[in-house]
């Protein structure tokens, strides 16, 4: 199989990033964007990024994993704690999160640690969660491999029949991560392949200090 993707051109045109409209904080510009691809429309999940890990093979891994709250804190995510990713985290906590946005024409590149929420924060997110992601959760070993599909969906009619009209509670293995970042990137398309790139650095707990670097 051999195609050739050479003639797959755009001019990006939509947005410009200039140094006098940034705000102090990354965080707020974070926030301007997001609400600004929502109110665009044609992304049908904003909250969508992409995770990379450390793998413990030495190699990298990316995957695509679901944004739920985000403040000057950070940014959470909730997956099973021994999941591939999970294991990855245990191991290296250093990892980057990125976002794509096409309907504006910018990604969002951020690096930073990530660690686990409070067990209350991850208890009140499940609690959140329609009963189907609950079973789910408890139903699926995340990463191990399984014989079939059919195993998979047995189990969850199991567990719909011993959870009938009673509370699922939070498994141990599953909970929240927030990454709480040191650096940030943001990448507006421009004409001509010139790209606006800003990067913020934290200088201190309070303050960022931000670069324009070349497209």
């Amino acid at each position: 199989m051999n195609r050739d993707l050479t003639d797959y051109r755009k001019s990006y045109d939509k947005k410009a990033l200039e140094e006098s409209e940034l705000p102090a904080s990354p965080f707020q510009l974070f926030s301007d964007w997001f609400k600004e691809v929502e109110a665009a429309g044609g992304v049908e999940e904003a909250n969508a990024m992409t995770l990379t890990t450390s793998g413990l093979d030495g190699f990298p891994k990316a995957r695509i994993v679901l944004l739920k709250q985000f403040d000057e804190n950070g940014f959470v995510f909730y997956t099973n704690y021994e999941s591939e990713k999970g294991k990855a985290i245990a191991n290296d906590n250093k990892v980057c999160i990125s976002f794509f946005w096409p309907n504006l024409e910018r990604q969002v590149i951020i690096k930073g640690e990530v660690n686990k929420i409070s067990e209350k924060k991850s208890i009140d997110y499940f609690e959140s969660r329609p009963r189907g992601s609950q079973l789910g959760a408890l139903a699926s070993d995340q990463s191990v491999i399984v014989g079939s599909r059919e195993i998979l969906e047995e189990k969850l009619i199991s567990l719909e029949k011993d959870f009938d009209n009673k509370k699922i509670p939070k498994p141990d293995f599953w909970g929240g991560y927030c990454v709480e970042p040191i650096e940030f990137e943001f990448w507006q398309g421009r004409p001509n392949r010139l790209h606006d790139r800003i990067r913020y650095i934290i200088a201190n707990e309070n303050q960022w200090n931000f670069d324009r670097l070349s497209p």
